[in-house]
């Protein structure tokens, strides 16, 4: 339930309203807006008694939100949610952002090289897994905690900011001390223990689509992290599980950009590479992706694919990635969008 309060309201008949949600054993979630502030109302289970905040001095209207999901509904907020980071970068908005790295960091000389390269070709941040949930037990699981330190060294190097997953929730702290972005993979969107942990982390949240999960569940994995109070919540479609499983890895689900944005404040990005897997296919659908109007894309690119420890057969060579740079500034030209330019190099750079 949201009370829409007057244009003008005061700040003493906010409170009021607050008080009286509080009162009524529910708790209140004030949104202020550029036009007029709206109070969320938590936990609605269907007895409460609308006309004691309808009659409070300053209200406006009361909406019943219809979905199953509140906080994250454009019901609950109209205005896009834009999720500030470091240095100014946003993610939503106008911008497109491009995330670009190997699939895991596998060595300093890798994951350093890997970051020279993309901020060269002028993508923004930096993926890469120190922790890697794997299908098979005897796949390569990642470096850990040395990765993150090496993650971060890219940072200091480069001026990239982070972005990389955190598995279960003791992880969480460690991702949140060394990346900028907390993701959550697809493997993950219902580990609901992980989710309210990362709910309560001080860092964005990248939160993935799983990989048969419908529009509804996503939002309400979304929906977990804004009621443990983390609203810089980033969403990525990634692809679904199909049956033509020989052809694509998944089906790239373009739709999914074009309803979220319809059903939720919250800014979306597109990951073709986990999407279809391979490395033909990913260039036009990211630069599908950008033309459905996601917020950004995250692409697989490795130094040298043919040597990667893990989905070499996805990631873009370094010049097919400069490519795909050049085009992404064309698409997003082309809808009155521009893509996000990296942050400004550090003031002593490591760079070689």
């Amino acid at each position: 339930m949201l009370i829409v309060m007057q244009h003008g309201a005061t700040a003493d008949q906010v409170e009021r309203v607050v008080e009286t949600i509080q009162d009524m054993g529910y708790q209140a979630r004030p949104m202020p807006g550029a036009q007029r502030t709206a109070i969320g109302l938590v936990g609605n289970d269907g007895r409460v008694d609308e006309s004691r905040l309808a009659a409070l001095a300053g209200v406006k209207e009361i909406i019943h939100v219809t979905q199953p999901y509140k906080q994250v509904s454009r019901e609950w907020k109209q205005e896009d949610t834009v999720v500030r980071l470091p240095g100014g970068l946003t993610v939503g908005g106008n911008d497109v952002v491009v995330m670009a790295g190997p699939c895991s960091v596998e060595s300093e000389e890798q994951i350093l090289t890997a970051a020279h390269l993309v901020r060269e070709a002028g993508g923004a941040i930096l993926r890469g897994g120190a922790f890697k949930p794997r299908t098979s037990p005897y796949s390569f699981q990642g470096l850990g905690l040395k990765g993150l330190k090496l993650l971060a060294k890219a940072r200091e190097e480069t001026g990239l900011l982070v972005v990389t997953e955190a598995i279960d929730p003791e992880g969480v702290k460690l991702v949140e001390e060394y990346a900028d972005i907390i993701q959550i993979g697809a493997r993950n969107m219902q580990n609901f223990s992980l989710l309210k942990r990362a709910g309560r982390a001080r860092k964005p949240v990248l939160l993935k689509r799983g990989i048969a999960a419908t529009i509804t569940e996503w939002l309400l994995s979304a929906e977990y992290l804004l009621a443990e109070g983390n609203h810089h919540v980033i969403l990525c479609e990634r692809g679904v599980r199909g049956f033509d499983s020989t052809t694509t890895r998944n089906v790239f689900d373009l739709t999914a950009i074009a309803v979220v944005h319809e059903l939720s404040h919250l800014p979306i990005i597109a990951d073709p590479s986990h999407a279809t897997g391979r490395r033909d296919k990913v260039m036009p659908m990211a630069r599908a992706a950008v033309a459905a109007g996601a917020d950004g894309i995250m692409v697989e690119v490795h130094p040298q694919p043919e040597r990667a420890l893990s989905d070499g057969a996805q990631s873009l060579y370094p010049e097919q990635f400069t490519e795909l740079m050049q085009e992404t500034r064309a698409i997003a030209e082309a809808i009155r969008r521009r893509v996000a330019e990296p942050l400004p190099l550090p003031a002593v750079s490591g760079r070689r």
